[in-house]
């Protein structure tokens, strides 16, 4: 709408000079303003230079008449709704029909009664003025209803449908005359008309809204609706109606997220505790039984280490359907707010799980579910071309003779798991008293490992490793020992498992390439024959984005050249990310250091692998050095080892031998080094000094 005016602005477009002569003074003397065309293209251009409120049009004009400039100036971006009289002496009535048809507002004859000219452009005027107010007020109610993002619908006493809007970026393609006429129920309320008419009667009746969420199968798929229902007129309603199912699903995301595992689906620790209370509740009130099973898979982290994080996460999903499928085909009944027996499983984290058995008669119910879980992980799993095997421990407690309350039955299942791994893995216990005492003490070992690095109690003890032809001593092995205050000497086999459990054996690592860094010069200080120090690299240390950092740092401060130094890793570490393993390796090479491969032949790689990755020394498990002379296969693989690293220009080490077979054996096959209790344990640093002193030229020939 232009801005307003006190009087208005009139075109009068004619080729007689006299008549636009006496229209510009009659019309100036009622105060109304003029300006003036020719012709009819100067009237166009005078238009859209002037924007005028009234234009006055001779029909009859040379070059281009009244009509055509009428056309024209409806065509303008401005001329649509502006009113257009045409002045004209023709009086038949196909001129006056066509001035209509062409877009003409009203038409004056001549001669042109001058005296009510002004009184009627001023009439004109304001009856264009309160259309362009009614009009504009239209589209602004027009523009609010299309940015509403409901659904309108216009309904009578009997909830029929008298009308419908839908919001221009509805995505339905609902046509109004398949609507119109039906009652609301058919086409909304279709999961429960009752519950809609009864609603609407109270709006009738009371005047109340009435606010609701429903799904409905519009445009052919079930979504969710809020509506919202208010009286319209005396005997009529309105029902907005906006569809929510965005927000629906946002809140079940939110759910899922705050209530389940991510990875697995399952329930979470906090919701399943939930459940718990629940059940036990459930059963203090009725006096039954429940039970609570603690899983971990056995070994997991070597599929970690080995494949990768991306097959670990595929393979804990694979282990959560087929559990879910055991408790779903269980006997035991499970009943307890949940829909479906999956919903009483849950992911604590990594690799363990826990499941709530309710209502059990007997504890041997529990046990059933357990076996049934044993033999469906028994079966490989087929993952990304990989075949996996794994197998699970499980603890099972009780209520109410293991525990009254979530806490203490999650507790007791949890240090019965433990126990069922100390049993030889792949088992089921059910808790005893006894084993709070064994979890109590793993820990107090905990924390007393925690302590142990800050306190000074490791020590290194160096197994001795011979070159199976001179009988010379040319390397020592560092192993860690513990001994603490009051525990005395602490096995490495109790403590070594929980440090990397814990992530202890990072900085425990660091500890001892430092120190076994430091002994060896020291050694060479000494003016001892020169060794090569042998030292374990943990996988999750060989991951540490600083070890070549660290190790530079540990040959820096010690001044211990590279070549006297060689890192022992075993496959499951390197073959974790063969890329970056390949990249650190060849970083380690390039300082002068040597690599070894330990335990070779236990894990998932081949000797095939051998040629991807820049190692120098291949070290033959201890379990085939065992059955020398005494088992055909570990014959055969020991020589394969031997020969195939030779051809790949690798040195081999024997570990574990301890018989004078097993090292003769070894020695007639070319094995490079050996190293065991047949020549010597590990020993403090003395005790290699006192080797490295000792006379003879062949300590194995000594012996």
């Amino acid at each position: 709408m232009k801005a307003h005016r006190e009087a208005p602005l009139v075109l009068i477009a004619d080729d007689d000079r006299m008549v636009r002569f006496m229209v510009c003074k009659m019309l100036r003397k009622d105060a109304i303003s003029v300006c003036e065309a020719g012709d009819g293209r100067e009237a166009i251009e005078a238009f859209k230079e002037h924007k005028p409120d009234i234009v006055l049009l001779d029909v009859m004009m040379p070059e281009q008449d009244g009509f055509t400039t009428c056309e024209l100036l409806r065509s303008l971006p401005e001329g649509e709704h502006v009113p257009v009289i045409m002045v004209t002496g023709l009086e038949d009535i196909d001129s006056i029909r066509k001035a209509y048809e062409v877009g003409a507002t009203d038409f004056i004859t001549k001669p042109i009664n001058w005296l009510i000219l002004g009184q009627r452009i001023r009439y004109m005027w304001r009856v264009n003025l309160m259309s362009c107010r009614l009009r504009e007020s239209e589209e602004n109610k027009r523009a609010l209803l299309d940015a509403i993002p409901d659904m309108m619908f216009k309904l009578d006493q009997n909830g029929t449908i008298m009308d419908f809007k839908a919001p221009n970026d509805s995505r339905l393609s609902l046509s109004p005359w398949k609507i119109i006429g039906r009652p609301v129920h058919e086409i909304l309320f279709m999961e429960a008309p009752q519950q809609a008419g009864a609603r609407i009667s109270r709006v009738l009746e009371n005047g109340s809204t009435q606010i609701f969420e429903h799904r409905s199968q519009l445009g052919g798929e079930w979504r969710h609706y809020e509506s919202r229902i208010v009286r319209s007129g005396d005997n009529g309603a309105l029902a907005m109606v906006r569809d929510v199912t965005e927000r629906k699903e946002a809140e079940e995301q939110i759910v899922q997220l705050a209530y389940h595992d991510n990875l697995t689906g399952l329930l979470n620790r906090h919701r399943f505790r939930e459940h718990v209370r629940h059940a036990l509740a459930h059963g203090e009130r009725y006096g039954r039984q429940l039970a609570v099973l603690f899983l971990d898979l056995d070994r997991f982290k070597r599929i970690n280490d080995t494949l990768g994080h991306n097959i670990g996460d595929l393979l804990l999903q694979s282990v959560a359907a087929r559990l879910q499928q055991c408790v779903r085909t269980s006997e035991v009944p499970t009943r307890v707010n949940a829909d479906a027996a999956g919903s009483l499983i849950s992911r604590l984290g990594g690799d363990e799980f826990v499941i709530l058995l309710t209502e059990i008669d007997h504890i041997q119910d529990a046990a059933k579910v357990a076996r049934r879980i044993l033999d469906s992980l028994t079966a490989p799993f087929e993952l990304s071309g990989h075949e996996i095997f794994i197998s699970t421990s499980i603890g099972i407690a009780v209520y109410p003779v293991d525990g009254r309350d979530a806490d203490t039955l999650l507790k007791n299942a949890d240090a019965a798991m433990y126990s069922a791994k100390e049993q030889g893995r792949n088992n089921f216990q059910f808790y005893t008293e006894s084993m709070n005492a064994a979890a109590f003490e793993r820990l107090a070992l905990e924390n007393n490992l925690r302590k142990a690095l800050a306190r000074g109690e490791f020590r290194l003890h160096y197994q001795p490793q011979l070159d199976t032809q001179s009988g010379k001593i040319v390397a020592v092995e560092a192993l860690i020992r513990w001994h603490h205050p009051d525990l005395g000497l602490v096995p490495p086999v109790d403590f070594i498992p929980l440090a990397e459990e814990t992530g202890l054996i990072v900085p425990i690592g660091a500890w001892v390439l430092q120190a076994a860094s430091e002994q060896n010069r020291q050694w060479q200080k000494m003016g001892l024959p020169p060794l090569r120090m042998t030292v374990n690299i943990s996988s999750q240390q060989f991951r540490q984005n600083d070890l070549v950092q660290n190790v530079s740092h540990a040959l820096e401060t010690s001044g211990l050249e590279p070549q006297c130094l060689e890192l022992e890793l075993t496959e499951s570490a390197i073959m974790h990310n063969t890329d970056l393993a390949i990249s650190m390796l060849r970083q380690l090479k390039l300082m002068g250091i040597r690599i070894a491969l330990d335990d070779f032949g236990t894990g998932y790689s081949s000797l095939s692998y051998l040629k991807r990755f820049p190692i120098d020394v291949v070290k033959i498990d201890r379990s085939f050095v065992r059955g020398l002379n005494r088992d055909g296969d570990d014959e055969a693989i020991t020589l394969a080892i031997i020969a195939m690293a030779h051809s790949l220009d690798l040195k081999v080490v024997a570990e574990g031998v301890e018989t004078k077979e097993q090292l003769t054996f070894l020695r007639e096959h070319n094995c490079d080094l050996v190293q065991g209790y047949y020549y010597s344990p590990a020993v403090p640093p003395d005790g290699i000094e006192a080797l490295l002193e000792s006379p003879g030229a062949d300590p194995i020939q000594a012996r």
